[in-house]
């Protein structure tokens, strides 16, 4: 995942069946755009009925959706091809800027000057609404909104709870002045008929059959003065509000390739709607474009995760003692108080853990060894003792949090309580106080002594590993990390190395060399010298790193092209099931002879799109899965580095890692001389981070609530217990919870992860994460503390485990219904009372859902079809997507997008300022062909090169090799101060999350199809490859939202 293959076949990026594309049947989800009919309508629309009430305090969102005259289940038309290439169009556009809005004093008197009458100040939004960010969409007539309410305005739950502040929300108050005019009316000789050609990317040439000439503005009509009311204000695009979005300042450089500013289009029939929606549409700055169309929707205005992943603070703020988020994440702070109210949360009910992750410094996990005394526990449930207990009984019982049973204290954990319950010595008891805590646990909690570290090394020595580089810089990085590999004198170790036999290597300390024993029967393998396989590292260091010089140069001439991976497989098992372990797959061909041999697959493009579609992407040979069992079994995680460029049957053998706890690197046409560092760094990484081992992990929780089922990498050992050989900082775990009872009457739901592992030093030990959520009576409540980033870290695990039972197609209509029932579901909830009709309504809390519900459904795992993305390269990054912790995913799901030319070229600015966070929008339209820009999704670093960019960046970069293939480059640092500025820059992306090192790929403007791999086909805004655009899949998210609301 993240490396370039050079190999990928030179495809546009087709147009696919997904339900994101354009079909060309009478659908409801079709490309934004109305179809112009060839009669204009000549209705002036009289001035509408005035209302005595105030306009509901709901703040606009983006406008979305087709004019009036349109309906909704109308055929659209695509826009006509564009003649252009990066640089302003040709062709004689107008460009109509939207005046800058006047300030609120000066709005209000306007107002008072429109209608005549007392200037009303704009209501304010009631408080516990939960509703702060809309749209609004131009579907039918409507009259002025009426307030009818306001939502709730406080938490509502099975009993009264006073420990939850009412919502501080706060309205938008917008005001939009000189409000442009409605395009005039269209004629027949203006429409175009639907084209079948798409070009591959946005913004790229195509073939320009119309021009356009210029049209000037039509000067719009005062607003009339209404008796008893006063007119609407024109609202402004986004002003800045407490809880609201406010985008980022457009692209104004006249070198943008493909400009809305440059070609706007637009809207072509007359107002037929009430006068706040005519303010409305004709705020978008629509210019004059014969024969185009608009989509109907500000894009500028839709919301982005510009500002990366924000976790809710509410439960930190009321319950302080809980668990960090980086721990655990609620896909909703707000439990539901009964089966009937969690069925209508349509987003999944449920939890992101991730037990080991790092702390930051000065917050690390606080150890706690309570030597004779033992662990404090319940008697009943055994939730560990936790900041939430309470003691009675002037401190000689506590209850528990969980099942509420009354426990004795131990006369050596007795302390005395004060009037409130606290005990004197809370301060001396980091597990009274704190939410993560460790536990030293005694020997009771051990059924053998504790493993020592253990690494195992399985490489495959065949042709194509050594002429690739691969046994070079595995053996090199191996012998870097000997010094600190965790364990220190506990640590053992072992290799085994395969083509067509099986060769085994004694490493006893008392020989000089190691001694090589090769068994060349496949069908019944055997251990010679069982006992001196493993060794201690460091009684056998020399030997080890004598092996370690020697092994490139060993199989320097093999021609052997064959894989006995199964039979070695079963070697290294038993080798290893005397201790557990971790082992180390270093795998380069689709393995040929023996056990577990296996086919080449997925070359049948007639299987996609069947019901047989998914076979491509499970194991076909079950020994790989029973051989998985049997590693977790014996406490065996299994880590596989795949390197071939053809096919390697990575679903067959990503389910040993899948099933053991482990994790799947991938590194398709793997050369040394390119993808060195990012093995070396991945390797080193993944042999020195710390490691948990022989673990097992339970997630409890309160009376009524259970989890049901869970995702990720593990094997499920009972109903709730996660056997987990290996656990690092870098794996997370999903769960979903169901309600066991029709109705809690608790008011807070209490959670307990609790991981035993064996540490490196041999200790045992338990880490426990405790956390607490208020139960609700109200579904708006779950809505305004829902989570975005664990919802679609559970939706994206649901999606990819789809796959393997269905289409891909089934994946991706998945979320996007799960999406639209979550919105249709909350639109109820207020767009009666408040008369929101035509407008997309969403919670504050799920305003990037939508985004990340696009972005997901275009990831490597669940996109197009067979074109758009080799199998091993689909189920590689499926088995990742798995085991990433919600940041790292919502990373990978929207990159970041940053200009650097400016501080590159710039004498006078430092790298060190360099802001990362500075993140552009993913769309063409952000890309200046003057420009030098960095794309980083955490797994690789694009370094794209506008064509009008300047040669002084490009030389200080590249040398003499900026005009050689970008394929053949490697960037390394040079002696002058604008390469020295961007390695600094790389290195401050590389530092923010360490867990996969992301490889330097550069791009030039144009050339294809290398941009359009690496960095077009991710821009998730855009339209590429049958997939819908963003404001398309807006539209079709409000429409089919809409539909029985």
């Amino acid at each position: 995942m993240g490396t370039e293959n050079p190999n990928r076949p030179n495809y546009p990026l087709r147009p696919a069946t997904t339900p994101f594309s354009a079909p060309q049947n009478t659908t409801p989800f079709l490309s934004a755009g109305p179809v112009i009919g060839s009669e204009a309508s000549a209705f002036r629309p009289a001035p509408p009925a005035s209302s005595q009430f105030p306009t509901p305090a709901f703040s606009s969102g983006p406008l979305v959706g087709p004019p009036p005259s349109v309906r909704p289940n109308e055929l659209f038309r695509p826009p006509p091809s564009i003649q252009s290439s990066y640089g302003p169009p040709t062709t004689g556009f107008q460009r109509f800027p939207t005046p800058p809005s006047p300030s609120a004093d000066y709005t209000q008197h306007q107002r008072a000057s429109l209608s005549g009458l007392p200037v009303v100040p704009p209501p304010t939004r009631p408080q516990g609404g939960s509703v702060s960010s809309q749209a609004y969409f131009y579907s039918q007539p409507q009259p002025p909104s009426i307030s009818m309410g306001s939502p709730p305005q406080n938490i509502k739950t099975g009993q009264f709870n006073p420990s939850i502040p009412p919502s501080t929300d706060q309205p938008f108050s917008p005001s939009r002045q000189n409000v442009q005019p409605i395009s005039p009316t269209m004629g027949p000789s203006q429409v175009t008929a639907r084209g079948t050609f798409q070009p591959a990317f946005p913004g790229y040439a195509s073939a320009q059959p119309y021009s356009s000439a210029p049209v000037p503005p039509v000067q719009p009509a005062p607003f009339p003065s209404q008796p008893g009311g006063y007119a609407p204000p024109p609202p402004a695009p986004f002003v800045a509000q407490p809880r609201g979005y406010l985008p980022g300042p457009p692209v104004t450089t006249s070198s943008v390739p493909y400009s809305r500013e440059q070609v706007q289009f637009r809207c072509m029939a007359p107002p037929i709607a009430s006068q706040g929606l005519v303010e409305d549409f004709s705020s978008l700055s629509l210019g004059s474009v014969p024969g185009s169309f608009d989509s109907g929707v500000d894009v500028k205005a839709l919301p982005r995760p510009l500002g990366g992943d924000v976790p809710s603070k509410f439960l930190a703020e009321i319950y302080p003692m809980n668990c960090g988020s980086r721990v655990l994440r609620l896909t909703t702070g707000g439990i539901p108080n009964s089966q009937s109210l969690a069925s209508r949360w349509h987003l999944g009910l449920g939890a992101v853990v991730c037990p080991l992750a790092e702390s930051p410094i000065g917050d690390e996990v606080p150890i706690v060894n309570f030597g004779a005394t033992g662990i404090i526990r319940c008697r009943r449930c055994r939730t560990y003792v936790n900041p939430f207990v309470t003691f009675t009984d002037h401190g000689r019982k506590w209850r528990c949090n969980i099942c509420s049973l009354l426990n004795d204290v131990p006369g050596e954990y007795f302390a005395h309580v004060d009037a409130n319950g606290r005990r004197v010595d809370l301060d001396q008891r980091p597990e009274l106080t704190k939410g993560s805590v460790e536990y030293i646990a005694p020997a009771e909690y051990m059924v053998r002594p504790p493993m020592p570290p253990l690494y195992f090394f399985l490489i495959d020595v065949s042709i194509s590993a050594v002429q690739s580089g691969m046994l070079e810089v595995v053996a090199q990085t191996i012998k870097s990390c000997l010094e600190n590999l965790p364990g220190s004198t506990r640590t053992q170790i072992g290799f085994l190395t395969y083509d067509s036999t099986i060769h085994f290597y004694n490493m006893k300390s008392s020989l000089a060399q190691p001694q090589m024993m090769v068994v060349s029967d496949l069908d019944d393998i055997f251990v010679p010298l069982p006992d001196d396989l493993l060794v201690n590292l460091s009684e056998s260091r020399s030997v080890v790193e004598a092996f370690l010089e020697s092994l490139p140069s060993m199989f320097q001439e093999n021609v052997n092209v064959e894989s006995a991976f199964g039979p070695a497989l079963k070697a290294a098992f038993m080798v290893m099931s005397q201790l557990g372990g971790k082992l180390m797959i270093f795998q380069n061909t689709l393995p040929s002879l023996g056990v577990g041999r296996l086919r080449l697959r997925g070359e049948d493009i007639r299987v996609y799109g069947t019901d047989k579609e998914h076979s491509l992407r499970v194991p076909e040979d079950p020994f790989y899965k029973q051989m998985a069992a049997d590693f977790t079994k014996y406490q065996i995680a299994v880590n596989v580095y795949a390197f071939s460029g053809n096919y390697t049957d990575i679903a067959s053998l990503g389910t040993l890692a899948k099933y053991t706890g482990g994790q799947v690197y991938y590194y398709p046409s793997f050369l040394s001389v390119i993808h060195k560092d990012k093995l070396r760094h991945e390797l080193t990484r993944d042999l020195t981070r710390e490691t948990a081992w022989e673990s097992v992990m339970r997630i409890r929780c309160g009376k009524g609530v259970r989890f049901s089922s869970f995702h990720g990498n593990f094997m499920l050992r009972s109903t709730d217990l996660l056997a987990l050989p290996a656990v690092d900082c870098d794996k997370a775990y999903a769960a979903q919870l169901s309600l066991e009872e029709t109705l809690l009457t608790t008011q807070t739901v209490y959670f307990q992860v609790a991981l035993l592992y064996t540490s490196s030093s041999g200790e045992r030990r338990i880490r426990v994460h405790t956390a607490a959520a208020p139960v609700v009576a109200d579904l708006g409540e779950m809505y305004r503390l829902a989570d975005t980033g664990a919802v679609v870290s559970l939706l994206s695990r649901l999606a990819i485990e789809k796959t393997l039972s269905t289409k891909l197609e089934d994946a991706r209509n998945f979320i996007q219904l799960k999406i639209i029932k979550a919105f249709r579901e909350y639109r109820n909830l207020y767009a009666v009372q408040h008369r929101l009709v035509g407008r997309m309504i969403y919670p504050e809390s799920l305003k990037f859902l939508p985004l990340y519900g696009l972005a997901l459904s275009r990831s490597t795992p669940l996109r197009g079809g067979y074109a758009d993305a080799q199998l091993d390269e689909r189920c590689e990054a499926g088995y990742t997507m798995m085991a990433l912790p919600v940041k790292k995913l919502l990373k990978l799901l929207y990159p970041t997008l940053l200009r650097i030319d400016d501080c590159l070229a710039n004498s006078s600015s430092r790298a060190d300022d360099f802001d990362v966070s500075k993140r552009l929008p993913l769309t063409l339209e952000s890309l200046d062909t003057t420009g030098v820009y960095i794309f980083d999704d955490g797994f690789r670093l694009v370094l794209w090169f506008g064509r009008s960019a300047s040669p002084d960046i490009a030389r200080g970069l590249l040398g003499e090799d900026f005009g050689a293939d970008f394929s053949k480059v490697s960037l390394s640092q040079r002696d002058n101060e604008i390469s020295r500025k961007l390695m600094k820059i790389f290195q401050k992306c590389r530092e923010s999350d360490p867990s996969y090192y992301q490889l330097c790929h550069l791009v030039r403007q144009g050339e294809q199809p290398r941009e359009g791999y690496f960095l077009l086909s991710n821009l998730v805004e855009d339209q590429a490859g049958g997939a819908s655009s963003y404001a398309e899949w807006f539209m079709q998210l409000h429409r089919q939202v809409q539909q029985n609301a």
